[in-house]
Order: structure tokens, then sequence, then C-alpha cells
């Protein structure tokens, strides 16, 4: 197979932020897996990455003689796959004005990435249905078709390990899936809805209720008496209390204790403080309008159900509420009585009341400090990134233009 190239959709980068400051596209999880992670085992390939310009130390890309260019945004399927496979040399597959996929040459693959369109391509039109992650939304609404297609790939052919007689199982026994190293012990699984998936290293812990489709990948932990509805996803590391109904962490946060998540997207290092909830429902019934990075306004999600965004390294106090469709950016710290707006810039300090900004020096502080505490450093790479969304996010913090007059 030719090197694969994963290339971050110029068009929906700010339509998938405030998740795309700090992660290429095809870093998003949706599902069990990454995107990115789903194009390798589809394709049986490694990959790189071709993204924004302050993300590409980390995460860099490999070019070779002959690459294939596959849209970060877009999930596999099997006949995509195939399609993609046969794809011939200065062909790209496209719909409309999307660009699914391109096999080219080094040199090619460096100008068409670079902006440039190489003079011997030519497109290919794919007319037959595929999944595309455009907006925020999308995670969360798009994660159940996800888990069920991951589930079966990632089961097909293996043998689950035994579910303790502690437990009482609800439905099909063959849509339970616990890996080695996995603890179960005297809970409720339903795989009515859907299958279960418990990772490596993960643990459930006495008196959970799970409902599918559930992904808990390795190392992720429920505490006693959780209550999970699907379609959710706990990533590597999380660990989570309380009710949680159709939400997906990307990885590496904490919701410990009492409390609603609802049809929500949570990314890494992010940490929901006790008895925090969500709306995921107006009063009056209507469609949920969340704010657009793209737009620089409230877009309409057309979901009636619609939680909280929240970004990397983000953390919130006790108590916290947050209204239906709320948006908060990267490394920001909310607290107080009340809803908060519902967009928070990023490095945002304070709550209802008011809001100070967080300042960059002690933001990367306090991510060294819970990274960590899971046995991780934070890169230089890391820390660069962080810097540079202050830098990018400085036109949403209103409050500082105000306090320059």
């Amino acid at each position: 197979m030719d090197n694969l190239i994963l290339f971050d959709d110029l068009s929906l980068i700010d339509h998938l932020k405030p998740f795309t400051y700090t992660r290429p596209i095809s870093e998003l999880r949706v599902g069990i897996m990454t995107i990115k992670e789903k194009w390798e085992k589809a394709l049986n390939v490694r990959s790189s990455y071709h993204t924004q310009f302050h993300l590409s130390d980390k995460f860099p890309c490999r070019y070779e003689a002959v690459n294939l260019l596959v849209n970060g945004s877009v999930l596999p399927n099997p006949e995509l796959c195939k399609r993609i496979a046969q794809l011939p040399l200065y062909h790209a597959l496209v719909d409309g004005d999307c660009v699914i996929a391109l096999k080219l040459d080094a040199i090619s693959a460096r100008l068409y990435l670079g902006g440039q369109q190489p003079d011997q391509l030519s497109g290919i039109d794919w007319t037959e249905s595929y999944t595309q992650i455009c907006h925020i939304w999308d995670i969360f609404s798009k994660n159940d078709a996800e888990i069920k297609r991951d589930f079966l790939t990632i089961t097909s052919g293996r043998k689950s390990q035994p579910l303790s007689d502690t437990n009482r199982l609800l439905g099909d026994s063959e849509l339970l899936f616990i890996e080695e190293g996995a603890s179960v012990e005297c809970s409720i699984l339903n795989t009515k809805t859907g299958p279960i998936y418990i990772g490596s290293k993960a643990e459930v812990l006495e008196g959970c209720m799970l409902r599918g489709p559930l992904a808990m990948c390795e190392h992720s932990a429920t505490k006693m008496g959780t209550k999970i509805y699907g379609a959710t996803t706990l990533g590597p590391h999380c660990k989570v209390g309380g009710e949680i109904n159709n939400s997906v962490m990307i990885g590496y946060s904490n919701k410990g204790h009492d409390g609603f998540l609802g049809n929500s997207v949570i990314g890494e290092w992010c940490n929901l403080g006790a008895d925090t909830n969500n709306s995921n429902l107006k009063n009056n019934y209507g469609e949920v309008k969340v704010w657009s990075y793209a737009t620089g306004g409230y877009e309409n999600t057309g979901l009636q159900f619609c939680g909280l965004f929240m970004g990397d390294h983000s953390k919130c106090g006790i108590n916290t509420m947050f209204n239906t469709g709320t948006v908060v950016g990267v490394s920001a710290n909310i607290f107080g009585a009340g809803f908060p707006e519902k967009f928070i810039p990023s490095y945002s300090w304070g709550g209802a009341e008011a809001m100070l900004t967080y300042r960059p020096e002690d933001a990367v502080d306090a991510a060294e400090k819970m990274m960590l505490r899971r046995g991780i450093e934070l890169s230089f790479e890391d820390e660069q990134i962080l810097r540079t969304v202050y830098e990018q996010s400085i036109p949403y913090r209103y409050w500082e233009k105000e306090e320059e007059l």
C-alpha cells in the first residue's frame, strides 16, 4: 500500500474548533477509534498528517515516492476503501467540492498540499454514501453508527474475556467485548440497543448501569453507581461518574462525580467539577444553536438535543451549570454561580459574573501538573501549541479590548 497522508480539509478547520485548535482533524475520536486509527486499520498502513502550521512539529508529514492523500474529515467504509486503493496515479476521488482522496508523487503531493493544483491531476466522481465530520456536533450525533462499525472491525475473529458472574447482562453476549486486563464487577450491562466495548485495563466499578452503544477505551474507568446511555465513548484514561448520555470524551479527561453530561464532546485533559451539569434540551424544544468560529456567530445545528463542547485543558468548578449548546475554548477555567455565556473563549477565567484572562504561563503550569499525574510530560511542542492558541484566540476575549479603552 502507498504512503498514507491524512490532510486537513481547510474549509472545515474553523467549523471543528475548538478541537482543531490543538489537533489535526483526523485525531478526532468518533466511535471507538480516532479517524486516523480507522484509516490505518482499514488500509493496513501507517499514516502521517498534513495539518495547520502550528501543529506540524507535533504532527509531521512524511512523503514517499507515491502518496495516497485522504481527507482527514472523511470516515472509511469498505466500498470507499476499495475504490481509494484502486486510484490511479495523478487522480483524485471527489464529491462535488469535497476532495476525498488523491494519489500523487512526492513533488505533486507537496504542491497540492501547499495550495497548488498539479497540472496532470484528473478527477473521478464518487456518488456512493460516506460519512464526513463537518461540524463539532457531528462527533456525538454520528457516534452511534461509528461505535457499531468500529466494534465489528476491532472484534472480528477475536474472543472476548468472560464477563464475571457478579454482573447482569441484558441482551446478546456477542455484542459485549471485554479486552484482556479489563475489570467489570457487580454491574448491569445492556446490549439490546447496541454493542458495549470495554478496552484493555478499563475498569467498571460496582453498581454501574451501562447501556450500549458504549465504548470504554484503554485505562478508562467508571466510578461506583455510574449511569451511561449510548451512544457514548470514553477515550483512553477517562474517569467518569454520575450520568452520561450520547457524549464523546476524546481522552485523558475526568468527570469523576455526580452530575449530568449529555449530547456533548469533551476534549483531552479536561476536568468537570463535582455536580457539573449541562442542559441538552431547550425549554421550548426548539433546535439548538451553537457558536461557530467559521461564521463568527451562532449557527443552527438542526438538532433538538445538543449540549456542551469543551476544548482541551479546560476545567470547571463544582456545581457549574452550562446552557444548551455551550462552546468552551482551550485552557479555560470556569467557576461561580449562574449560567456562563454560551461561548467561552480560550484562556477565559471566571463565569457568569465576570471574565478575566487566564495567563498562558499559569495555564501551561496547570497543564504540566495535570499531565504529570498520568505520568506524561508536557512536551515543548505541546507548550508551543498552547501558546499559539492563546495568540489566535485574542480577538474573542472581548474584555481585553474593553480594558484597553
